[in-house]
């Protein structure tokens, strides 16, 4: 990448700028890496203090930051420099990575039914099944299978070796990464003459536009209707949804979450990483779960909780400072029980 201070400018359309850049900036580092001729930004504000002393050549800053760049360099201010650097990013990869021709790779296997744009691209090694519909500008990646019936919508990126069970329907500018499953048999069994019987599951997956599925995440197909996760939710690697769950739009389930069969999740809920969801619960829209959290219980839309099972986040807050003193409580206790008087009060 080569971006001069005017061409950043018209990209990143910063509300302010100051200072005066006149090279060219080739790479992006951290605030504390950066040097000349590289760009930084500042998303978080813990991070403030090491502004000033930041050697890259133009920062990417929020627009009610005080403070002057150094002699040669430039500021940028902006309302969301997360933003902004997603934006530029964005064009780098869209440089880097061009687009495959469309067509279908000769080592493809495709049934006779299928139907593919012309637009759309299919890699080397892939197997398309039966009456699959690939839409206008898709890019199969390699070695990906895509089920019977499977319907694929418009600008959909699928990485190499994802697989599409049967019976999925995927919303236009969705992207799946590389190792996603999506439509295996949900994990549903019954006891029964002395050991566990599988039970079928004959549901289908349906995923709305503009969702991402991290690496090697597992979406299980309902046992019967349908496993849904809404527009513009985003879910990061190796997380697991159960059969029959329902998540909401703008959702965003970080790493190694997990959702128990037929839970319901409301729009824009936030799961931090390796939160574990029971089944059969309605998590409201809005909540929020801290990383590590197991929830056992409904829980009303906008909650903020936290621990396991899962509490509101001062009460959760609360015992975790009490809990570092159970040692010297008890101690205090089995004093009092021997008959010691005047114990000193020590938490």
């Amino acid at each position: 990448m080569r971006y001069g201070q005017e061409r950043l400018r018209k990209l990143l359309q910063p509300e302010e700028v100051r200072g005066n850049f006149s090279g060219t900036v080739h790479g992006i580092a951290s605030l504390d890496r950066a040097g000349p001729g590289e760009l930084s930004f500042l998303s978080n504000g813990k991070y403030t203090a090491l502004v000033p002393n930041c050697r890259a050549s133009i920062l990417l800053l929020p627009k009610d930051y005080v403070g002057e760049p150094p002699p040669g360099g430039a500021y940028f201010l902006l309302e969301n420099p997360s933003l902004a650097i997603g934006i530029l990013c964005e064009e780098i990869e869209r440089k880097r990575n061009c687009p495959p021709k469309p067509g279908v790779h000769p080592s493809a296997v495709l049934s006779e039914t299928a139907k593919i744009h012309p637009s759309a691209s299919v890699g080397p090694f892939c197997v398309i099944g039966r009456e699959v519909c690939i839409g206008a500008r898709c890019r199969i990646g390699s070695h990906c299978t895509i089920g019977d019936r499977c319907f694929l919508g418009e600008d959909i990126l699928l990485h190499p070796q994802v697989t599409l069970y049967p019976d999925c329907a995927i919303g236009d500018r969705c992207i799946i990464h590389s190792g996603a499953v999506v439509g295996s048999d949900g994990y549903g069994y019954v006891w029964e003459k002395g050991k566990q019987q599988k039970l079928p599951h004959v549901g289908r997956i349906v995923v709305a536009e503009e969702v991402e599925i991290g690496a090697n995440c597992c979406i299980d197909r309902a046992r019967f209707a349908e496993t849904t996760i809404g527009a513009g939710t985003k879910l990061d690697n190796l997380v697991q949804i159960g059969h029959n769950v329902s998540i909401g739009k703008n959702c965003l389930l970080v790493a190694q979450s997990g959702v128990a069969g037929s839970t319901e999740l409301g729009d824009g809920v936030v799961l931090g990483g390796q939160v574990g969801i029971a089944g059969h619960l309605k998590i409201g829209s809005g909540v929020q779960i801290a990383a590590q959290s197991g929830v056992t219980a409904d829980l009303p839309p906008r909650s903020v909780v936290r621990g396991t099972p899962a509490l509101p986040l001062g009460i959760a807050g609360r015992l975790y400072v009490y809990w570092k003193y159970l040692p010297e409580l008890f101690r205090r206790v089995e004093k009092l029980e021997k008959g010691q008087e005047n114990v000193p009060h020590q938490l």
